[in-house]
């Protein structure tokens, strides 16, 4: 037999196409050492504390048995929560809490990944260090294993917590892995969207859209069967996490479609960053015209260019978002009428008024609180601008740091303001059509979604306050407007202290609609915004730029 000795380069070629990815990991977790921690921590306590306060309101089996079958047989609560798989108190947990948790996961996993990769390329720090001994897969090894320690954390977390609770091993562990595997097949989402754009912006949100798109898939599957076996339900990571039906005769090999779906996102985006240079895309770009229109001339025109897009996209999703809900509004006035449990949770997210007005005061409250999403991260393309090396050949211009700025917050300010108007179009118009109230349900709907505007509005000013005064501590908006889903999803149910709910300007708003307005808290966020935006502007024009 005759053997051929390969060269050293072919043998060592996967080796050195991985140089470096330890040192890139470690200083990839050094970044994110405040996201990462407080992601993980508040999500994973979220979910283990959620079995203390199922137990406080339903402290029966008979209690536990009404809830969930009053829960499975409702579409509109399936659409949102999804089906109930059992009545024990971590079976309940699961439903509860387990789709939201596996959302968030995939909103860290897809922050994570893109932060690393494609935000790197766009500032020019990953050119500097693959001049060193950095193979062409590390950066992207090194984000994917950021993405998987922040994921197992969170998994670990939620699977120890439960069951040091006292909730059963098996269904402890099965939800955890669960939470833990949908962020990971969003980690490799977000692996894919870097490569196909070429901007960090558009890659999340391709890797957001993405996500999205997963839980409408999950919503609307669910909304017409009461076992998730609906395809569309198959169709969504999200989906999957619920089928593992933890705490009701887990299926284990639901996991596999973890593995599969992260094996397959994670080598399509090996297969794409091998087939492109550093700093290149699949989506170039189209090439602008030979003159500027008169539309750029000026900071106020360059922001709403470079911000256009995002926009318009978030416009409409929220308009689809709204239209979505308010189709399943109808079904919640269906629920029994005595069932003191079901109306209990509706109350404490949508206030005392009727359980129909408090599922729409709730529907308001969580547009608000994704709309913030949107909002920190306008301001934070301020940021972008500065690192990217573009905000200094505008400023070296007649145009100062207050107008440089000014064009980027009207886009944040004003844009909140547009998106939760479509989305209060959509839900009022679609509700009042399945009613036969088109007019006369629009313009409740539409004053809820407007009222969340003060609380968007503070969470923006504490943005523009940290680009302007902590600029290196700026991406740490993300984690308050992770704080903030947290408080606003699932504080009430479990309990949360009232100093601790606070924390959160949502909370102080008022429940519309049905509920009393006055205008104290909206004026009081209001100045709250003015002070924040007014320090951060102050902070921008004393430090440097960059």
């Amino acid at each position: 037999m005759t053997t051929v000795a390969l060269p050293a380069a072919a043998r060592t070629g996967g080796r050195r196409d991985l140089a470096g990815t330890g040192t890139l990991l470690r200083l990839a977790l050094r970044r994110d050492r405040l996201l990462i921690p407080s992601w993980v921590l508040l999500l994973g306590l979220t979910v283990v504390s959620m079995g203390g306060t199922l137990e406080t309101l339903y402290d029966t089996p008979a209690k536990r048995a009404e809830v969930a079958g009053s829960m499975t047989a409702n579409g509109s609560l399936r659409a949102i929560y999804g089906p109930v798989f059992g009545d024990s108190l971590g079976g309940l947990t699961a439903w509860r809490i387990g789709g939201f948790a596996a959302l968030l996961a995939g909103v860290l996993s897809l922050l994570i990944v893109v932060r690393h990769t494609r935000e790197e390329e766009e500032t020019g720090r990953q050119e500097l260090l693959s001049a060193a001994m950095v193979g062409r897969r590390a950066p992207l090894t090194a984000a994917l294993l950021a993405a998987l320690v922040a994921d197992a954390a969170l998994a670990l977390l939620i699977s120890a917590g439960l069951a040091a609770s006292g909730q059963p091993a098996a269904g402890s562990l099965a939800l955890g892995l669960a939470v833990g595997g949908t962020g990971l097949v969003l980690a490799g989402l977000a692996a894919i969207t870097a490569q196909l754009t070429e901007s960090a912006r558009a890659a999340k949100g391709l890797a957001g859209a993405a996500l999205g798109t997963a839980f409408v898939l999950r919503a609307a599957g669910d909304a017409g069967t009461e076992d998730a076996s609906s395809p569309l339900t198959w169709a969504s990571p999200v989906g999957w996490a619920e089928n593992v039906r933890a705490f009701a005769g887990e299926r284990w090999w639901v996991l596999l479609l973890f593995l599969a779906g992260t094996a397959g996102t994670v080598g399509a985006a090996y297969l794409l960053t091998a087939r492109r240079d550093l700093g290149m895309s699949f989506l170039a770009a189209r090439p602008g015209p030979a003159r500027a229109p008169a539309s750029l001339n000026g900071p106020f025109g360059l922001a709403w260019r470079l911000q256009r897009t995002t926009l318009l996209g978030w416009s409409a999703g929220f308009l689809l978002a709204g239209a979505v809900f308010g189709g399943i509004t109808e079904g919640a006035s269906d629920l029994v009428g005595g069932n003191e449990q079901t109306r209990e949770i509706f109350r404490r997210m949508g206030g005392q008024q009727g359980l129909t007005d408090a599922f729409v005061a709730a529907l308001s409250g969580m547009l608000g609180m994704v709309a913030a999403l949107f909002a920190a991260g306008a301001v934070l393309r301020l940021r972008g601008e500065e690192t990217g090396g573009r905000a200094e050949p505008v400023l070296a211009g007649a145009v100062g740091r207050l107008r440089w700025a000014a064009g980027h917050l009207a886009v944040a300010f004003l844009g909140t303001v547009l998106i939760l108007l479509l989305g209060g179009l959509g839900l009022g118009f679609t509700y009042g059509l399945t009613i036969g109230d088109a007019g006369g349900r629009l313009g409740p709907a539409v004053g809820a979604a407007l009222a969340q505007t003060p609380a968007v509005w503070a969470v923006t000013g504490l943005a523009v306050l940290l680009v302007g005064a902590l600029p290196k501590a700026s991406a740490a908006t993300w984690a308050v407007v992770g704080a903030c889903l947290g408080i606003g999803w699932v504080g009430a149910a479990v309990q949360l202290p009232r100093w601790a709910m606070n924390l959160s300007p949502f909370s102080h708003l008022p429940k519309l609609p049905g509920g009393d307005a006055t205008a104290a808290p909206f004026l009081w966020l209001l100045a709250l915004t003015a002070v924040c935006v007014a320090a951060g502007l102050a902070a921008l024009r004393r430090r440097d730029v960059g």
